[in-house]
């Protein structure tokens, strides 16, 4: 999920399609109903990965696709017909590409690497320190040297292009979401119960979210509006939507077992 476009529109990446809330109101596409993976908004659009519909003449899975029109179309960045990337992270206004190779293709052995948006190398990634499965990569919108990764040990932040993670949640907590504003990393993790975290990289403060309780629930996505700091979106693992404009002091649902209310 995340705000494509700053058009002020929250748009969900759905195995059957684009969903889109806009002002109120849920908006869908009409045609190319395709089973997106690894989504990532930008201010001009976005970038994506997965899968293209039965009807697509396109190749399967999709590798790196990027859209500026909405996903009216796609353009090709890399590994089309090879790689469905699902941990994938680009910088909102950077573009710069951050990823977990799952598995090794044409040009790439399985692991992390990194890509400029002005580079045509990929640069591998050590990626010390970063321990469990790893389910949400982010980058900074603008510095690309700061990612984040939510895994099953836990948050994790790097500050030098992912050479070196430390974790930066307790060691019985989970990581389930991650992303990042110019600012502060918004972080979702579970412990005894599912959490939301503001945390700034610059002095490495902390500061605990109002957020809906969630019964045997956690965070799965987060995205903040890039022209509103007070709105944003978390999605969960059991497929609501809450969204809150008012900087976390009050929140609305969105959806109601995963229906439209």
């Amino acid at each position: 999920m995340g705000y494509a476009g700053n058009n002020n529109g929250l748009y969900f990446a759905a195995h059957t399609g684009m969903k889109i809330y806009r002002e109120g109101n849920w908006f869908t596409i009409s045609d190319d109903f395709f089973d997106y993976m690894g989504f990532n908004a930008i201010d001009q659009g976005f970038y994506t990965s997965g899968h293209p519909s039965a009807d697509s003449d396109m190749p399967n899975p999709l590798g790196i696709q990027k859209s500026l029109d909405g996903g009216k179309s796609l353009e090709h960045i890399a590994f089309e017909g090879e790689t469905d990337f699902h941990a994938l992270a680009v910088g909102y206004i950077s573009q710069d590409i951050f990823l977990l190779n799952p598995q090794a293709n044409s040009e790439l052995a399985a692991g992390f690497y990194k890509l400029s948006r002005e580079d045509k190398q990929w640069e591998p990634v050590n990626a010390e320190g970063l321990e469990g499965e790893v389910s949400a990569l982010a980058l900074h919108p603008t510095n690309s040297n700061i990612v984040a990764a939510a895994t099953s040990k836990g948050i994790y932040v790097s500050e030098d292009g992912g050479e070196q993670f430390d974790r930066i949640t307790n060691e019985a907590d989970r990581g389930t979401a991650v992303f990042f504003n110019e600012n502060e990393l918004l972080y979702a993790s579970y412990g005894e119960n599912a959490m939301l975290t503001k945390y700034t990289v610059a002095n490495k403060k902390e500061e605990k979210v109002n957020f809906p309780n969630l019964i045997q629930d956690e965070v799965s996505f987060i995205s903040q509006n890039p022209t509103n700091k007070d709105e944003i979106g978390i999605y969960t693992m059991q497929g609501e939507v809450f969204l809150t404009k008012d900087n976390a002091t009050t929140w609305m649902s969105l959806l109601d077992g995963g229906n439209v209310q």
